[in-house]
């Protein structure tokens, strides 16, 4: 089981480092953004790090979880022209976008060649009594709380971190990869 995160924010980053916490050696992932300030707050980054590119960056923190781990990353901005060749082998895919368009775009690229997409929506604000998991249809999944849209409210590690954990286990679920 391959497992693939597109994006490595402040969802990409932390389901990473859940996964890698549980024992999985493997993730391929990729992002063209670099790390800024504002992200600390709720990404799995830190101030020395600001600048520095996030998939590149995410690799080695997570080495320093587990050195034995493997981390295939690119720097890359994925597009409906490259997101299903990255992500060919992966047999699950977290979508970790902010924008909504990206987010549509992974499903509708990515949900035909019958990958389970694990996907957030609903990240902002700082309740997390409101959280649900929805599956939708036969290969997705989606975390959050269906209404609080990062642009319109503000961001906090707590709840970021809250829809990552639910993330991490349906990949943990889906994957069979918990001890039953």
């Amino acid at each position: 089981m391959i497992i693939g995160i597109a994006g490595c924010g402040g969802i990409g980053s932390n389901v990473a480092c859940h996964l890698v916490r549980t024992g999985i050696t493997y993730l391929k992932f990729g992002d063209f953004d670099k790390i800024e300030p504002s992200n600390l707050n709720r990404q799995f980054f830190f101030e020395n790090q600001v600048g520095l590119f996030k998939s590149e960056t995410l690799a080695k923190n997570l080495n320093l979880i587990n050195s034995k781990a493997k981390f295939d990353y690119k720097i890359i901005k994925f597009d409906k022209n490259n997101i299903a060749n990255f992500f060919k082998e992966c047999d699950i895919v977290i979508e970790a976008f902010d924008k909504k368009e990206n987010k549509v775009m992974l499903i509708e690229e990515l949900l035909p060649l019958n990958k389970i997409i694990i996907s957030a929506s609903g990240i902002g604000n700082f309740k997390t009594d409101t959280i649900k998991r929805k599956k939708m249809g036969k290969n997705l999944f989606i975390v959050g709380d269906f209404e609080t849209d990062i642009d319109k409210n503000k961001t906090y590690s707590h709840k970021v971190n809250a829809v990552a954990s639910i993330m991490a286990e349906l990949v943990l679920e889906k994957g069979g990869y918990y001890e039953k």
